[in-house]
């Protein structure tokens, strides 16, 4: 593993760069209320891993900056843009995150060329607000997308739709964090998104990592 810092537009990114360089490359982008190593991006980034994808995590400046709110979406978008910018690769780029991460990866995935997009914990709508519906953002990009979401997510979670995959983890809320009367532990949620992620990277990747 890798750590360092990226000047960006709007400060320093942190990236954390993991498995073989030179091919195929997954990107990860964390949410507005926590950082890289959310369980569910760390599940993810062990199913990149597994299908022989090099796996990088990135942390937005505002949080490389200690603050605890996340900034306006354009810089957000920005700061992803430079990072992806400076990536080295000869193989398929999967963009992705949780929450707004995953906001971030679908509004830019035209931009970098991506040829698939994750989206942990998709952020539909604020609680209570289905007039503020974030779906336009998940149908933006034209290429495979896979939503993995809580059953429990108050932001909700959308239909499946042409292109667009819809999995949904029995008992999780937005966090992926279950209860104690669900019968299940956060470790068996991560190893049921790990598998999931997996699954999907390799029906979108695989092939395309062959003709590289």
């Amino acid at each position: 593993m890798t750590l360092h810092d990226l000047v960006t537009p709007v400060g320093l990114a942190r990236v954390t760069r993991e498995g073989p360089p030179g091919g195929g490359v997954l990107v990860l982008g964390h949410g507005a209320g926590g950082g890289i190593e959310a369980p569910d991006l760390l599940a993810a980034r062990d199913a990149g891993l597994a299908v022989g994808l090099q796996v990088i995590r990135v942390e937005q400046p505002w949080r490389v900056r200690g603050r605890r709110v996340a900034e306006a979406s354009v810089r957000l978008d920005s700061a992803w843009l430079s990072v992806l910018s400076a990536l080295e690769r000869t193989g398929p780029l999967v963009v992705g995150g949780r929450s707004s991460g995953a906001r971030v990866a679908c509004r830019t995935a035209t931009a970098v060329d991506a040829t698939a997009v994750l989206a942990l914990a998709f952020p539909l709508q604020p609680p209570d607000r289905p007039d503020r519906s974030r779906l336009p953002e998940l149908l933006l990009p034209d290429v495979p997308r896979l939503v993995v979401q809580g059953e429990r997510d108050a932001f909700g979670r959308p239909e499946p739709a042409p292109g667009l995959e819809v999995h949904v983890v029995r008992g999780a809320d937005h966090g992926f964090g279950v209860r104690k009367k669900d019968g299940r532990t956060r470790e068996q949620v991560a190893e049921q998104v790990r598998d999931v992620v997996g699954r999907w990277l390799s029906a979108v990747v695989a092939p395309t990592q062959r003709l590289t």
